[in-house]
């Protein structure tokens, strides 16, 4: 049986809707955290122009690959080990990095190495990074629901925690990127693009 999300089923179709438009120009892209795999299968079978990279931590690839031989296309590419801690990241220069739902997961050191590493990658002009996850701004939650969220989030783990929006974006500006979008998506999401 394949690693299974609900969520990455319910939020598949109105961010393939986003990337097609953010991605058009991109070639190769990169992404951190996939998981089960499902975006990965999805968004390569429906964005046939990309070569798409999937990455994992090391304890989370097998299920991944099962996924990638069950589902993959020619153009989803076998996945790499990629801790966003440990930099260099094995990994060329891309034309664009996706990531969903993994900010208010990693502890803020490592959300720092997400865009130290995100930016080393992006080297290209016009190279993109596509995040989507819940985001706090002005230090207030989107909704009541993402306020319980986070709460969850940080009984769980206290060094988790739904992000806030103005932190990522000075990150993102710190290595050369330009917010150019900010999509509310559903499920009280956003999906944020920026653009070197």
């Amino acid at each position: 049986m394949l690693p299974h999300s609900e969520a990455c089923e319910r939020n598949k179709g109105p961010i393939l809707e986003v990337l097609r438009d953010a991605f058009a120009p991109a070639r190769r892209v990169l992404e951190i955290g996939s998981g089960t795999g499902q975006h990965a299968v999805w968004f390569s079978r429906h964005l046939a122009h990309v070569d798409w990279q999937p990455s994992e931590r090391a304890e989370e690839l097998a299920g991944l690959r099962a996924r990638i031989a069950a589902e993959g296309t020619a153009n989803l590419l076998e996945p790499l080990e990629l801790d966003v801690c440990r930099r260099p990241w094995a990994v060329g220069s891309v034309d664009a990095v996706f990531s969903a739902n993994t900010l208010h997961i990693m502890d803020w050191g490592a959300v720092g190495e997400f865009f130290l590493g995100a930016g080393a990658v992006l080297a290209a002009q016009g190279a993109t990074l596509a995040v989507y996850g819940p985001f706090r701004y002005g230090n207030d939650y989107t909704s009541p629901s993402n306020g319980v969220f986070d709460k969850w989030l940080r009984d769980r783990d206290p060094r988790s925690g739904i992000r806030d929006f103005e932190a990522v974006d000075a990150l993102a500006r710190g290595v050369g990127l330009t917010l150019v979008a900010d999509h509310a998506m559903p499920a009280n999401n956003q999906l944020l693009v920026w653009r070197r």
